[in-house]
């Protein structure tokens, strides 16, 4: 039997070699580059859009995959996806490759929920906390050094954009290794669900960097093998989906919280085209930039992780509903100006905010639920958020049913997009205090 300790050891070396991606910061000047001579209008209306429509398509798919078959196969299944997504980037040349890539993208993307949960189905809930900080950390660590790695590399000339791929692609062998080598979980939450007198609830708290998830896993006092039962496991969904969305607190923050998060993925999504066009050559600092990002993004989801106000919700809506109008400014601020530092700047302050209130955000829904209901609920959030980032890609990019929007306008566009998500919420707060005020 493995201690929580070696298991807790594997997943963070899984994790960390998993996000160790030096190439994460220039995929889009290898992409524009004479080694894949791709445009960057060709990556605006295109590549990058079918990699978003490509992550919504698998989620709910491998949502419940995770659940069925138990964790380690989708962790299993995210390395072997990150292998071929680098295999295409690096030994294909032409556009139908490419956009097969970003089929492999969203699988890797979908599979993510696999890494978060498995850990605490393994451990007892005592080792909760700690195992908790060691996989964040180990998650945090390899995104940073990526960064670290890749700004080194590229500013002393010692690789370039191409070579950074090998390097990427490397370790996601590495981490397919690891993963392999993962224990068998053999309960879950819903499919293999445990039932048994003597189970004790388990709760657990997942953060990510567009997921805060709180989950209750049974955990038997003896180690006892769950039985597969679909049918109690879709009546158990939709009762939770029901308890979770007939809760007036649950919807109004999760509207805020999948719309927020429908924003943040385009932003970051689209980050590098438009300081390379700012620019107007090479953006030779995205690595730093990157690093930069991480870190004080996770600093502003500690910092928000350990607040605690006497008045809750309202300190929380006050939060909330700023953070939503400074990072639609700091959005329209970034398609208007020519210089790029002054763009790198914008964007680790977004980043910083965003994961400061959408961890204030993730908060305010997880005391409204019951334990089990956590990860169904926010996982459908994700699933809406991914929808509303497939409407907004719609709408702004494409020429068939959008507006076909250059990219300074499509972030003047998200710019107003989070102004109107603070007048929408200013609103919504005006009517609570006006009908509770009638209403006493």
């Amino acid at each position: 039997m493995q201690t929580w300790a070696s298991i807790s050891m594997l997943l963070c070396i899984f994790g960390f070699f998993r996000e160790l991606r030096p190439s994460e910061p220039f995929v889009t000047e290898f992409l524009t580059s004479d080694f894949r001579n791709i445009t960057s209008e060709q990556l605006n209306r295109l590549v990058y859009p079918f990699g978003t429509y490509a992550v919504f398509a698998q989620l709910v798919l491998v949502f419940l995959l995770t659940d069925m078959l138990r964790y380690k196969p989708i962790i299993i299944l995210s390395a072997c996806a990150g292998i071929a997504l680098f295999a295409i980037l690096l030994w294909t040349r032409k556009i139908w490759e490419l956009l097969i890539g970003q089929i492999f993208y969203g699988t890797f993307m979908a599979s993510e929920v696999a890494y978060y949960t498995y850990i605490y189905a393994k451990v007892e809930k005592e080792h909760y906390q700690i195992v908790t900080g060691h996989t964040r950390a180990a998650i945090l660590s390899g995104r940073f050094l990526a960064g670290v790695l890749a700004q080194i590399l590229i500013s002393t000339e010692s690789m370039n954009y191409r070579q950074l791929h090998y390097i990427s692609f490397g370790l996601q062998v590495v981490s397919f290794f690891v993963s392999v080598t993962l224990p068998p979980v053999k309960q879950s939450v819903y499919f293999y669900r445990i039932e048994d007198k003597k189970d004790h609830g388990r709760e657990l708290t997942i953060s990510t960097d567009i997921l805060h998830i709180h989950l209750f896993i049974l955990a038997p006092s003896e180690p006892i093998k769950g039985t597969f039962a679909w049918r109690k496991a879709f009546k158990l969904l939709m009762k939770h989906a029901i308890s979770g969305y007939t809760n007036a607190t649950v919807i109004k923050w999760s509207i805020w919280w999948l719309l927020a998060t429908a924003g943040q993925l385009q932003v970051i999504s689209y980050a590098q085209i438009l300081w390379k066009e700012i620019k107007g050559s090479e953006s030779v600092y995205n690595g730093g930039v990157e690093a930069a990002a991480t870190l004080l993004g996770a600093g502003g989801a500690l910092a928000a992780g350990s607040m605690k106000f006497s008045c809750y919700k309202y300190a929380y809506n006050l939060i909330i509903i700023v953070g939503s109008l400074v990072m639609g400014s700091l959005l329209i601020i970034s398609s208007i100006v020519e210089d790029v530092w002054l763009a790198y700047a914008t964007y680790v302050l977004f980043c910083v905010i965003f994961y400061f209130v959408i961890t204030s955000a993730g908060a305010t829904i997880a005391t409204q639920l019951c334990d089990d209901s956590f990860g169904l609920i926010f996982g459908i959030n994700t699933f809406l958020a991914l929808a509303a980032q497939s409407l907004l890609t719609l709408l702004v990019a494409t020429d068939t049913l959008g507006f076909f929007l250059n990219l300074r306008s499509q972030y003047l566009i998200y710019g107003y997009y989070y102004i109107s998500i603070f007048i929408l919420y200013c609103l919504w707060d005006f009517v609570e205090n006006f009908m509770r005020r009638r209403v006493n």
